[in-house]
C-alpha cells in the first residue's frame, strides 16, 4: 500500500527547458561589474565553468552544495554593494524555466483525494525559499506535505540520506510505502530504487551529456505526461 508519492522539480513538476548556464551568470555579472565589460565576461566564465564542476562533482559522491559555494569557487565577493541586485538578475533569468506543468494541480489534488502524502525532492543548489516562492505562484505549495531541497542537505540524490530527508519531510518510515517519480534514470530512477521505493520515470528531458550517467536499472512504471499518474499508481 502506497502512502506517498514525492516528486522531482526541475524536469518533473516544472516542464524540462535547455538553459545557458553561462548566460544566467552574464546577468548576474554584467550588474556586479557594470562598468567593467571585460571583467563581467571573465567573471561569468569563472562561475559558469564553477557551476559546471560542482554538478559533475556531485556524480562521484552526491555531495550537496550550495549557490554560495559556486560564488566561492569562482572568488565572487558577495560583499559587493551590487552583490543583491545581481543575484536578483540571475534569479529573474531563470525564472522562465520554473513555470509548474499545468498537468500538476489536478494530478497533486487526486492524489491528496486517496489519502496519499505528497512531497518535493529537488537537486539544486538555489535556495529552497526560491523554489518555494514559485510553487506557491503556481498554485502548488499549499498541495505537498513537505519539500526538500538539497541546498539544505549534506547529500543530494541519489544518495539514500537525501531520500530519506524527503521520507521524513513527508512523515513516512517505510520506504516500501512510497513512490518516486523524476525525469533522470540515474539521479531518480536509481536512487529512489537504491534505497527500496518504487519509482516512475517521465522521459522527457534533455540531460546535458556531462550529467548522464548510464544504469543498469528499470523503472517501475513510466509515464508521458503528469496526468497519467493516478492511473498508474491506481492499483499499486
Amino acid at each position: 500500500m502506497i502512502e506517498a508519492v514525492l516528486f522531482d522539480w526541475g524536469g518533473t513538476l516544472t516542464p524540462w527547458r535547455t538553459m545557458d548556464f553561462h548566460a544566467g551568470w552574464r546577468a548576474y555579472t554584467e550588474i556586479l561589474h557594470a562598468d567593467e565589460p571585460e571583467r563581467a565576461r571573465e567573471v561569468a566564465t569563472a562561475l559558469a565553468e564553477a557551476d559546471t564542476a560542482r554538478w559533475a562533482a556531485v556524480q562521484a559522491d552526491a555531495r550537496a552544495f550550495h549557490l554560495a559555494h559556486v560564488l566561492a569557487d569562482a572568488a565572487v565577493d558577495e560583499g559587493s554593494e551590487l552583490h543583491g541586485a545581481a543575484l536578483e538578475a540571475y534569479r529573474e533569468f531563470w525564472v522562465q524555466a520554473t513555470h509548474t506543468d499545468p498537468e500538476a494541480a489536478p494530478m497533486l489534488e487526486e492524489l491528496r483525494g486517496r489519502g496519499l502524502r505528497l512531497g518535493v525532492l529537488s537537486s539544486t543548489m538555489w535556495p529552497g525559499e526560491w523554489h518555494e516562492e514559485w510553487l506557491r505562484r503556481d498554485g502548488v505549495l499549499h498541495l505537498f506535505d513537505g519539500v526538500t531541497w538539497s541546498s539544505d542537505l549534506e547529500y543530494t540524490k541519489p544518495h539514500p540520506e537525501a531520500f530519506r530527508a524527503a521520507m521524513a519531510a513527508v512523515g513516512v518510515e517505510d520506504p516500501a510505502r512510497c513512490v518516486y517519480v523524476g525525469d533522470r534514470p540515474y539521479d531518480d530512477i536509481s536512487g529512489a530504487k537504491g534505497v527500496g521505493m518504487r519509482a516512475v520515470l517521465l522521459p522527457h528531458s534533455d540531460i546535458p551529456v556531462a550529467q548522464r550517467v548510464p544504469v543498469d536499472v528499470e523503472p517501475d512504471g513510466v509515464i508521458q505526461r503528469l496526468a497519467e499518474l493516478p492511473a498508474l499508481l491506481r492499483d499499486w
